[in-house]
C-alpha cells in the first residue's frame, strides 16, 4: 500500500480505527473516532464519516454485518505494519512514559523494561538450543495470546555440545555425541589401530574444549586441517582424533527439524465461527504445514522480523491470522525460526519487538565460539 494513496488525514483516522479495534475487538463507529480526536479541529463526526467512507472505497475498511461501525481489512493491517516498520519506530531502544493516545504515538511505544525483564526471567535455566526453542513457543504464546511457534533449523541438530568415547573391546569404541538441540547420537566405531583409555579421554577433551558450538561438518574439516598444520606439535593426540573422526565419530545423522507449538487454546477462545475454527485447527494441527509456513515466509539468512498479514495463501481458513517471525542465530549459523501466529487484531508494535528481542536472545544464552 503506497503512502500516496492515503492522505495525512486519512492516515490519522485509519490508525485511530485500527488501534481502537485492536483494543476493543468491536467495530469502530465514527463517534468513537471523534471522541479520540475531540481536541483536534476539523475532525467532527461528519468529517470522520466522510473519511471512513473514502477508506472503505479504498478497501481499507469494511462494515461488519449490520453494525454502523467499521473494521479494518487485511490491507489496512498491512498498511499499519508498513507504517510501523518504514518509519523506523521499531528500531530504537525502549521508551518510558504513559499510554499514548489513539492515532498519535501508540506505535512509538516499544518493549517496556518490565516486559523485557519478564522475557529474560522466562528463559532462566535454559541450557540448550532445544530448551530455548521450546521455551520460546511458550513465552510467545503467553505474550501474544496467540500461537507461539519455534522451528529448529535443519542444521541446528548438528551443532556439537559434547562428545564422549568409551572403549568397548579391542579396536571397538563407543562414541556418544550430544548436539545443542539436545539430540543424543551414539555409534560403535571400528578402528584400524588400538587407542588407549587415556588417548580416548584426551581426544574427547580436545574436541569438547575446541569445538563446542561448532557445526559438526565444520569440525571434521578443521580437524583435518590442524593435523596438517600442527602434526609435529601434537602428533600423537591429533592422530588419535583424526582416526576417531575418520571412522565416523562426528558423522552427521539425518534429523527431522524439531518444531514446538504452544497456545492453541488461545486461538480456540478467540474464534467464534465454529466451522472456520474447525478448518483453521485442521490447517494448524498439521505440524508439517507449520514447518512449510515458517520456511516459506521467514528467511533464515536475514535478521529482520517478517510480518505477514492474512495467511490465506497457506489455507483459506487462515485468512484472518497474522504471522510475525524472525530467525534466531548462533554465531553465523541459523539456529531456527521463532514466530507468533495470531488473529490480525494483535498489538503489532509490541509483538514485533518481542519476537525480535527473543530471536536475538539466543546469542546471549549460549557461548558463541570465536573463529
Amino acid at each position: 500500500m503506497a503512502d500516496a494513496r492515503v492522505s495525512p488525514r486519512e492516515r490519522l483516522v485509519l490508525t485511530a480505527i485500527i488501534e481502537l479495534y485492536i483494543a476493543t475487538g468491536e467495530p469502530v463507529a465514527s463517534q468513537a473516532v471523534a471522541n479520540a480526536f475531540a481536541d483536534r479541529e476539523g475532525l467532527s463526526s461528519a468529517t470522520i464519516r466522510n473519511v471512513m467512507a473514502t477508506l472503505g472505497d479504498a478497501g481499507l475498511l469494511e462494515q461488519a454485518h449490520t453494525s454502523a461501525g467499521r473494521v479494518p481489512t487485511a490491507a489496512a493491517f498491512r498498511y499499519h505494519v508498513e507504517q510501523i516498520t518504514q518509519s523506523g519506530r521499531i528500531a530504537a531502544g525502549p521508551q518510558s512514559g504513559g499510554s499514548p493516545s489513539p492515532g498519535t504515538s501508540a506505535q512509538s511505544a516499544l518493549l517496556s523494561d518490565a516486559r523485557r525483564e519478564q522475557i529474560e526471567d522466562s528463559f532462566s535455566g535454559v541450557s540448550s538450543s532445544n530448551d530455548y526453542l521450546e521455551r520460546t513457543s511458550h513465552v510467545l504464546a503467553l505474550l501474544s495470546s496467540g500461537l507461539g511457534v519455534a522451528l529448529a533449523s535443519a542444521t541446528a541438530g548438528q551443532i556439537l555440545e559434547h562428545i564422549h568415547f568409551s572403549r568397548l573391546s579391542t579396536g571397538r569404541v563407543l562414541a556418544v555425541l550430544v548436539t545443542q538441540a539436545g539430540a543424543v547420537q551414539d555409534r560403535v566405531l571400528t578402528l584400524d589401530r588400538e587407542l588407549s583409555h587415556v588417548e580416548l579421554e584426551t581426544s574427547a577433551r580436545y574436541l569438547n574444549e575446541n569445538f563446542r558450538g561448532w557445526q559438526i561438518d565444520r569440525i571434521r574439516g578443521e580437524v583435518a586441517r590442524r593435523v596438517e598444520v600442527e602434526r609435529e606439535a601434537y602428533a600423537q593426540m591429533l592422530t588419535s582424533v583424526e582416526e576417531l573422526c575418520r571412522k565416523g565419530a562426528l558423522a552427521g545423522g539425518e534429523t527431522t527439524p524439531a518444531i514446538f507449538v504452544d497456545g492453541m487454546a488461545n486461538l480456540i477462545s478467540a474464534e467464534l465461527d465454529r466451522e472456520r475454527l474447525r478448518q483453521m485447527l485442521l490447517a494448524l494441527e498439521a505440524k508439517q504445514r507449520l514447518v512449510e509456513l515458517l520456511t516459506a515466509y521467514v528467511d533464515g539468512r536475514q535478521q529482520e522480523v517478517r510480518v505477514v498479514v492474512g495467511l490465506d495463501e497457506a489455507s483459506p481458513a487462515m485468512q484472518d491470522l497474522v504471522l510475525i517471525g524472525a530467525p534466531a542465530r548462533l554465531g553465523g549459523a541459523n539456529l531456527g525460526t521463532v514466530a507468533v501466529i495470531a488473529p490480525t487484531r494483535i498489538q503489532y508494535q509490541e509483538m514485533i519487538q518481542a519476537v525480535r528481542y527473543i530471536a536475538r536472545l539466543s546469542e546471549r544464552l549460549f557461548e558463541v565460539p570465536v573463529d
